[in-house]
C-alpha cells in the first residue's frame, strides 16, 4: 500500500488532485486579492485553492512598535518556506525592499489605481471639509501630506480593516478617513469614495495598489506558470518606486510617497514610445515641508530611475526631513498600511487598507 507521503510526491501540482496552494491572510481584502490570483490560474488551466494563514498582526490591535515589524508577511513566507503553501499573495507594499533569495516575485498582475481615497461624511470632498474636521489615518505619509495642505484638519489615529474604518464615518465618529482606493475597488466598495486624491495633493505609498505573487525560487516550473500573470508596465512602475524607497533608506515611519506611470512620448524620429514617469516626495511629519522631485526614463532602466530620483531628493534635503519625522510611539501614530523597511526584516505595511 502506498503511504500518503509517497502518494503526495507522485501527484502533479496544479491538477484537481493536487491544486496549487495559495497562502493568504484571512481578511476580506486579502481573500479577495488571493482569489483573483486563484481565478487567473484556473483560467490558464491550473487548479488552485486558498489556504488561510493567521498572522500576529491580524490578531492584535496594538501599535506596530509593540507587535513588531514583519507580522503581516512573515507568517506567509514561513509557510511558503516550509512547503505548506506553494504561492503567497501579498499587497506588494507589505514586503520589505531587501530581496530574500529564497523567494521570487514571479508575477505582478495589472495594478489597481494607486491613488488614496477620501471617504467623507455628507459626500464632501477634501476641500469642503471645514477646519477642525477629524480625519482618520495613522499613516505618517498620509498624515504629513494632509497637514502640508494647510486645511486645518485634525488627524486621528486609525487601525482596523476597511469595514471598521468606513464605519467610523458612518457612525459620525470621524468626519472622514483616507484609505487606499485599490482596497475599496477590490471589495466592491468604490461607492463609499467621495474623492480620489490626485498625486499633486497626495502621492501614494510606493507600490500601493499592486500585488506580489511570490513562490519559492527553486520552483522554476511554478515561476514560469505564474509569470503568465505578470504585467510588464506594472512591474516597471513598482521596480522604480521601490528602488527609490530603498535608496532613501526610509525608516518605518518615514513619510515617503512615490508614483511611477507608463506614459507615451515621441522619440527623435517622431515615433511614439513608452517611457516611465516617476514622482517622489519626502515630507516632515508635521507638514511643515514637502520635498518633491520627478524624472522620466526608460522602462528597461526602472531601477536606475528610482535610485537616481532618490538621490535627487536627498540632495534637495530629504535626509534632514527624514531625521526628524519620528513621533512618540505612545501617540499612536502608526499604521500597518504605510510603513516600509529597508533592512532584511519584513516590515508592516497596509492592514486591509
Amino acid at each position: 500500500m502506498v503511504h500518503d507521503e509517497q502518494l503526495e510526491t507522485t501527484r502533479v501540482r496544479g491538477t484537481t488532485d493536487a491544486p496549487w496552494r495559495i497562502g493568504t491572510r484571512g481578511s476580506l481584502l486579502a481573500l479577495t486579492q488571493a482569489g483573483h490570483v486563484r481565478d487567473a490560474l484556473i483560467a490558464n488551466g491550473q487548479q488552485a485553492e486558498l489556504v488561510i494563514v493567521k498572522t500576529a498582526g491580524d490578531q492584535s490591535m496594538d501599535p506596530v512598535q509593540k507587535i513588531g515589524v514583519g507580522v503581516f508577511t512573515a507568517a506567509l513566507r514561513d509557510e511558503l518556506a516550509a512547503g505548506t503553501v506553494d504561492i503567497a499573495v501579498h499587497s506588494y507594499k507589505d514586503l520589505p525592499t531587501a530581496q530574500d533569495e529564497r523567494f521570487t516575485i514571479a508575477a505582478i498582475p495589472p495594478r489597481q489605481d494607486p491613488r488614496d481615497a477620501l471617504v467623507a461624511r455628507d459626500g464632501m470632498v477634501l476641500g469642503e471639509l471645514p477646519p477642525g474636521s477629524r480625519i482618520g489615518t495613522s499613516a505618517p505619509r498620509r498624515s504629513a501630506q494632509l497637514k502640508a495642505l494647510g486645511l486645518g484638519v485634525e488627524i486621528v489615529p486609525l487601525r482596523g480593516n476597511l469595514d471598521t474604518r468606513l464605519s467610523k464615518v458612518a457612525k459620525g465618529e470621524l468626519d472622514a478617513v483616507v484609505v487606499a482606493r485599490a482596497g475599496l475597488a477590490r471589495i466592491d466598495r468604490l461607492d463609499a469614495v467621495t474623492e480620489a486624491l490626485e498625486p499633486v495633493q497626495m502621492l501614494p505609498a510606493p507600490s500601493q495598489g499592486a500585488l506580489a505573487v511570490e513562490c519559492r525560487s527553486v520552483d522554476t516550473e511554478l515561476v514560469t506558470i505564474l509569470s503568465a500573470l505578470d504585467d510588464a508596465g506594472s512591474r516597471a512602475a513598482i521596480t522604480a518606486e521601490r528602488a527609490l524607497l530603498a535608496e532613501l533608506e526610509a525608516g518605518c515611519t518615514a513619510p515617503i510617497g512615490a508614483l511611477a506611470e507608463v506614459v507615451e512620448s515621441l522619440d527623435d524620429d517622431g515615433r511614439v514610445v513608452e517611457e516611465l514617469s516617476l514622482r517622489g516626495c519626502a515630507a516632515a511629519i508635521d507638514g511643515s515641508d514637502v520635498i518633491r522631485a520627478s524624472a522620466v526614463g526608460s522602462l528597461e532602466h526602472a531601477e536606475e530611475l528610482g535610485r537616481a530620483l532618490a538621490r535627487e531628493l536627498l540632495e534637495l534635503g530629504a535626509r534632514d526631513l527624514l531625521s526628524v519625522t519620528e513621533e512618540d510611539p505612545s501617540s499612536g501614530v502608526t499604521d500597518t498600511g504605510e510603513h516600509t523597511e529597508t533592512s532584511s526584516n519584513p516590515s508592516p505595511m497596509e492592514n486591509n487598507r
